[in-house]
């Protein structure tokens, strides 16, 4: 007896043990939901990982949730499975350049996010390898890529999500200006040979010959125009336009391009349900269906041109309606918590063997299947887009400013071309600012660099002026110390509204006697010294406790600084936070401004992305409290 009670209560502690488990992973955001489904289904231990477009698909999304959450899990899905696939020399496995497939393009994205975080050599040379692939791609006369070599002459929408991205960020990785002339085109001559002046819509594919059965003899397009093949093109766009340098002659263009689409994409939405059809101007025809990869794309590409600042605030609203339709009919979830995305049409081309001739008929006798890579790659996607929108709001067209004047550290790349690095936006390795700056994103701001010297007017733009490791001498032999006109101009602009953060560094990595100069106006003068050492890799010996009530830090309660020289304060200087009797964190209110300031970088990818850290220690959550703190700060006009 006594033995069935005990297995009794063990069985119910079991449920209960799976219940908090189930109600944990529901209360997560659907972005991290279907995260966990996508590395379920194909597993990084899994020896069936293959590269194909659609893990691409997959893959981006992953990222994408890694950068929300700086969680290593994420990050450590990519690379186990990409190393699966790109032997120790780049070689790529099941790839072929000569079949000139432009889908084989997209994975390529995730090598290059790769190279950038871990410095690899092998990710460089398989990056390398797809880029020459676009070098060599056959191409219709007007420029244009094929689709494939097997597909002479023939441009798909799907095409531009494929290589167009992948080409963008290793143009903008590798210094490659000149080839976003070749990516502006390829958009430019999709949409002039597929839009449809009547409708808006662009046609799925366009045969240059006009050969191919499914063509129209005369302008050599197919004959309906399919959401997920616009869905493509969407995505493409507003991922490009994240690379493109926003002085390109070309963008304009392109984004006169995006906003006729969006307005395309809007007029087609089944008022009803927010969703969209798999063939988009038939709407309620017989057998035309709802379907969940092109309403995910298109609320993905939406809200992104809007947070991009690239389209009007009104397709907010339409991406929302989308995905709130997208949760009610296409998502569910079983026994063990995980959700499932229903309703993705698995495929959809043009010709081929058997023979598929585009008709209407054909893209409804594909089978609709659930847990589609495509499908839950672009969910995933379009879940972290709508997940950024409650506080995009709060710093919305207002520009936060990296000082890249004091802190100019250069250094060559694998291309032996010299670049700015050491605590910058662009910087994914270690010693990048990425993840930083991805959250300033989150509440709005537009990022920007300043390298010059701080005056009045080149000031002006900005809320938030951040200043991180000046130089010294050993870093940069041209190290450029703060002024009194320097310090001047930063206290003025703080003193109009300004707000300044400040990471400076410790002894033996700072120089203090002239910084102070700025800092001593705010009264948070510099000590020279340095607390919080660390051995190694025992980091519990740089962690800081965080009291519950803090004014900055709302939600970590243990952070992780080390190595970092502390302040002596003197009004209007406050100590935001303690650390063995001395002022580890310290703030200011100066006119009307503010200043925060730390001895340490602090904020760099090493301490946010959760590939180092242990996860008692909350950096990024620090990291999200400060920015959200620092916005607060930012006065109302």
């Amino acid at each position: 007896m006594r033995y069935k009670e005990l297995i009794r209560k063990g069985f119910v502690a079991s449920l209960l043990l799976f219940g908090a488990h189930v109600v944990h992973a529901q209360t997560q955001p659907y972005s991290q939901r279907m995260a966990k489904t996508a590395m379920s289904v194909w597993s990084d231990t899994s020896s069936k990982v293959r590269w194909t477009y659609e893990q691409g698909v997959v893959w981006k999304g992953i990222e994408r949730v890694w950068l929300q959450t700086g969680e290593k899990k994420y990050f450590q899905f990519l690379q186990n499975t990409v190393d699966k696939l790109i032997q120790p020399d780049g070689t790529i496995s099941n790839y072929k350049m000569e079949d000139y497939n432009i889908d084989n393009v997209l994975p390529g994205r995730t090598v290059l996010m790769l190279y950038k975080v871990l410095n690899n050599e092998k990710y460089y040379k398989a990056a390398k390898t797809l880029r020459e692939q676009l070098s060599k791609q056959p191409r219709v006369p007007q420029g244009g890529f094929w689709h494939k070599k097997r597909y002479p002459n023939q441009m798909w929408l799907d095409g531009l999500y494929m290589g167009e991205p992948f080409y963008a960020e290793y143009a903008s990785t590798f210094h490659e200006d000149t080839a976003f002339n070749d990516i502006a085109r390829q958009f430019i001559l999709m949409e002039r040979q597929s839009r449809d002046a009547k409708t808006g819509l662009l046609y799925h594919a366009w045969d240059q010959s006009k050969q191919e059965r499914w063509a129209n003899k005369e302008t050599g397009l197919s004959p309906h125009f399919w959401g997920r093949a616009m869905g493509w093109y969407g995505m493409a766009l507003v991922d490009v336009l994240d690379q493109m340098p926003t002085n390109h002659p070309k963008r304009a263009e392109l984004l006169v391009i995006l906003n006729r689409f969006a307005t395309a994409v809007a007029k087609y939405q089944d008022k009803q349900s927010g969703l969209w059809y798999q063939v988009l101007d038939k709407g309620t025809s017989k057998g035309n269906y709802l379907e969940a990869s092109a309403s995910c794309m298109f609320v993905y590409a939406l809200a992104k041109g809007v947070r991009q600042h690239n389209l009007p605030k009104y397709f907010q609203t339409v991406a929302e309606s989308g995905y709130k339709g997208i949760l009610n009919k296409f998502i569910s979830t079983d026994a063990n918590g995980l959700i499932h995305l229903n309703g993705t049409v698995s495929v959809a081309g043009l010709g081929g063997n058997p023979y598929r001739d585009g008709s209407y008929e054909y893209y409804l006798s594909e089978k609709v299947v659930t847990d589609d890579a495509k499908g839950v790659g672009a969910f995933i996607q379009a879940s972290v887009e709508m997940e950024r929108l409650p506080n995009l709001a709060a710093g919305r067209n207002k520009n936060v400013m990296l000082d890249s004047y004091f802190n100019d550290e250069r250094k060559k790349d694998i291309t032996g071309e010299a670049y700015p690095y050491h605590y910058k936006w662009e910087g994914w390795d270690n010693n990048g600012f990425s993840l930083f700056g991805n959250i300033f994103n989150n509440y709005g701001l537009n990022l920007g660099t300043l390298y010059q010297a701080p005056t009045a007017a080149n000031l002006k733009p900005a809320s938030i002026y951040v200043i991180v490791d000046p130089d010294i001498p050993k870093e940069n032999p041209n190290a450029k110390y703060m002024q009194p006109a320097h310090a001047s101009a930063i206290a003025d602009w703080v003193k109009q509204g300004g707000v300044l953060l400040v990471l400076h560094n410790d002894t033996g990595n700072a120089e203090f006697k002239n910084f102070n100069t700025l800092m001593s106006k705010f009264g948070l003068t510099f000590k020279e010294n340095s607390i919080n050492h660390v051995q190694g890799s025992q980091f519990e010996q740089g962690a800081v406790q965080i009291p519950a009530g803090n004014p900055v830090f709302k939600t970590a309660k243990k952070i992780y600084i080390k190595e970092i020289s502390t302040f002596a304060l003197t009004p209007p200087g406050k100590s935001v936070l303690n650390q063995k009797g001395e002022v580890a964190v310290a703030m200011a209110k100066y006119g009307k401004g503010t200043v925060l300031a730390v001895g340490d970088p602090w904020f760099y990818n090493e301490y946010l992305d959760g590939r180092k850290l242990t996860p008692d220690l909350e950096n990024f959550k620090a990291a999200n409290d400060v920015v959200a703190w620092l916005v607060q700060q930012i006065p109302a006009k």
